[in-house]
């Protein structure tokens, strides 16, 4: 079975000492699509931008080595993998040898890509390197502090958005009040988020309503951000549309999924100062 009740998610689990690639649980994405009126063809590019704070292995000589890892999985592919079987699965690399980075760098591209059903990047980042993304604030007007009465906490309600035909804007918004949560677990998950677009100018006390009503709603980090993006396409018409959504971390994980309208360059992976 591939429904997230049949994973380890929100269940006791021991931890092997063993690598085990058979651990990845993946989540065929097009349920949930289905929902959104979405098939093959697909209204957004973007990816997944997965960033794991504990991987560890051992080198050639049995000595452990630590890195952060920074995983891409394509919006395309049409399964995601489920977070605590990630975890779990780069868990089990924690007694495993490999005579330089290269290898393990090689084995994961491969694990993933195959959960995922399509190509997966990987990149390590040595946890001493001067390289580890500095905290940065997302750019945009935050919307957080408008004086709007709010009373409804879910479902989704895309009939709070509306956007003014004769008024154009090209802007950045922030909001750091999404809030959903799991859908198997119904633990909260807290995330910042961006929209960039171009077009009719959004009213941005409905798009702060709109995202407020997310927070008593369950769903997967990637199915919240592509509703997010199908809604404002669908109720504002822009004609370019960038949603980012950057979730606090979780069992040393963070999950950051991208949609764009296509020809919108992924992003880059800053670290806000909520992950």
């Amino acid at each position: 079975m591939s429904s997230p009740e049949a994973s380890q998610l929100g269940k006791p689990t021991a931890y092997g000492s063993d690598y085990d690639p058979g651990l990845l649980f993946p989540i065929p994405r097009a349920q949930a699509r289905a929902a959104l009126g979405l098939g093959e063809d697909l209204p957004f590019v973007g990816a997944d931008l997965w960033n794991a704070y504990e991987l560890s292995w051992l080198d050639g000589r049995g000595k452990p080595r630590v890195a952060l890892a920074e995983l891409r999985v394509p919006a395309a592919s049409p399964n995601l993998v489920e977070s605590k079987s990630l975890k779990l699965y780069l868990g089990s690399y924690a007694m495993a040898r490999f005579t330089d980075t290269d290898a393990l760098r090689a084995q994961l591209v491969a694990d993933l890509s195959a959960a995922a059903g399509a190509p997966v990047s990987v990149v390590l980042t040595p946890a001493g390197s001067n390289n580890v993304a500095l905290i940065e604030n997302l750019e945009g007007d935050v919307i957080d502090d408008l004086p709007i009465e709010v009373s409804h906490y879910g479902p989704p309600r895309p009939d709070f958005l509306s956007a003014d035909p004769e008024l154009k804007a090209d802007e950045v918004l922030v909001s750091h009040l999404l809030r959903s949560n799991c859908p198997v677990t119904g633990q909260p998950d807290w995330a910042s988020v961006q929209i960039r677009y171009a077009g009719p100018r959004i009213a941005r006390d409905g798009l702060l309503r709109y995202l407020v009503s997310y927070r008593q709603h369950s769903d997967f980090h990637e199915s919240c951000v592509e509703r997010i993006f199908m809604d404002i396409l669908g109720r504002c018409a822009p004609t370019r549309l960038a949603v980012y959504a950057r979730y606090t971390r979780r069992g040393g994980l963070d999950i950051n999924p991208f949609r764009a309208t296509p020809g919108l360059p992924l992003p880059g992976n800053p670290r806000t100062n909520r992950q």
